[in-house]
Parts: structure tokens; C-alpha cells; sequence
């Protein structure tokens, strides 16, 4: 990964962060994206400590002002995006009929239309390059449904068409996608009122142990990609 330019979008807490300590120490230029600009600064203070070359921007992903502003300016410091972690994301378990209508509409415009934007916005330069990596983590949600998913699970779903969409559109430029199916993942996603469920964080992944299973999709060889990975709590087994 030494020299990569790697733009992690979510990246100041959960997976994100977890993935930006990783491609940090394994020698990636790492972009740090989110709304909380102070919690990535800290984590980017950590790699560039750690001998590592880590960049901080804000990023509102259902901008677009926001968006491109980003995406342009890490083209024009870097020289180039080689690859896109989208790593943010906002959920909701609960009934339909309890659901507030202001708070489904913000998981479709963050998990769906941020997802447009933003990968939008960098496929314009890998497409120019005819070569780069999108990962995308529609979750165990995006595979499979339980009771209350109905919004959560549509909007993930989409995600998985988006990407296999992406995929037969660029089948003559060597860009790869990944989707990272993870289920069960101790971050602060369970913290959200709009999710009404209970849990067992001590059973559940590391977002550790999905950075590096991000790690590994990203860096296989030249002509082979790892397009799909699910990976679960022995506990949350789903088949």
C-alpha cells in the first residue's frame, strides 16, 4: 500500500477510523473524511505519529458543494485517488409504523444518495486512470432481513445494486469493487435512539477485524479482486 492515496469517508470513529489506522501503518497516503472534523484530526495526529501520512477534510456526503470540493481538492494535492472506502452510514431498527418519516428519509440520503455522490465524484478520476478500488459495506442488512430492518435493509440493498451496476459498467477498466458484508460490529452505530434492539457488544466483531478484512480485499494482486466478503459474530451466524 506504500504511496496509495486512500479516501475513507466515515473515518472519524468505527470502521472508518479502524481502516485509517491500518492503511496508515501500512504506508497509504489516508484522506480522513467526516463531518466530525476534530474526532479524525485526532486519529490522523495518531498515524502521522506513528510515522504515518495521514489528511483530514470535512465532508458532508449528502452535499454535493461538499462532495466535489472534497474529492477535487485530495485529486489536486495527491495527484490521484486510488481507492474509496465508504465507510459512513446512519441505521434505523425499528417497525415501519414507529418509524418518523424525517429519519427514514435520512438513511436513504445518507446511505444511498451520499453513496452516489461521493463514489460519483471519485469514479470520474479512476475511470480517466482506467484502474482504482471501491469498497462498500452494505452489512449483513444487505444480504439478509430481521424484523425491523425494512428501512435499513432497503437502503443497504440498494447499495449492493449500485455496486453490481458499477461493476458490468466498467468491466473494460481495472477497477474493483468490493462489497463487505458485516454483521454485528461493536461501533457506535448501536448508540443511535432509531435503533431499538438489543445487543450483546461483547459478542459482537471488532471494527479492528473489518479494517483488516478491508485490507485484504484491497490489496490483492494485479488481475484478481475479492468482490464479496461476509463476515459475522459466531453468535449472529446467518447463512
Amino acid at each position: 500500500m506504500k504511496d496509495q492515496v486512500v479516501l475513507i469517508a466515515g473515518a472519524s470513529g468505527g470502521i472508518g477510523s479502524a481502516c485509517a489506522r491500518l492503511f496508515g501503518k501500512a504506508g497509504a497516503k489516508v484522506v480522513l473524511a467526516a463531518r466530525n472534523v476534530a474526532k479524525a484530526e485526532e486519529i490522523a495526529k495518531e498515524i502521522n505519529g506513528n510515522g504515518g501520512d495521514a489528511y483530514v477534510s470535512y465532508l458532508d456526503v449528502t452535499d454535493i458543494s461538499s462532495v466535489t470540493s472534497l474529492v477535487n481538492e485530495t485529486a489536486k494535492e495527491l495527484g490521484k485517488i486510488d481507492v474509496l472506502i465508504n465507510a459512513f452510514g446512519v441505521g434505523i431498527i425499528k417497525p415501519l409504523l414507529d418509524i418518523n418519516p424525517n429519519d427514514a428519509k435520512k438513511v436513504f440520503d445518507v446511505n444511498v444518495y451520499g453513496t452516489f455522490l461521493l463514489t460519483q465524484s471519485v469514479m470520474r478520476y479512476m475511470e480517466t486512470a482506467k484502474k482504482g478500488t471501491v469498497v462498500m459495506y452494505p452489512g449483513t442488512m444487505g444480504k439478509f432481513v430481521m424484523k425491523g430492518s425494512s428501512v435499513y435493509s432497503a437502503a443497504k440493498h440498494a447499495l449492493v445494486g449500485f455496486t453490481k451496476g458499477l461493476v458490468e459498467e466498467n468491466k473494460r477498466n481495472s477497477i474493483r469493487f468490493s462489497l463487505i458484508y458485516a454483521g454485528g460490529v461493536n461501533t457506535p452505530f448501536w448508540d443511535n435512539p432509531t435503533i431499538e434492539m438489543k445487543v450483546q457488544k461483547e459478542k459482537m466483531l471488532s471494527a479492528d477485524e473489518i479494517a483488516k478484512s478491508t485490507y485484504y480485499a484491497v490489496s490483492m494482486p494485479n488481475g484478481a479482486v475479492l468482490n464479496e466478503i461476509v463476515l459475522q459474530p459466531e453468535s449472529h451466524q446467518l447463512l
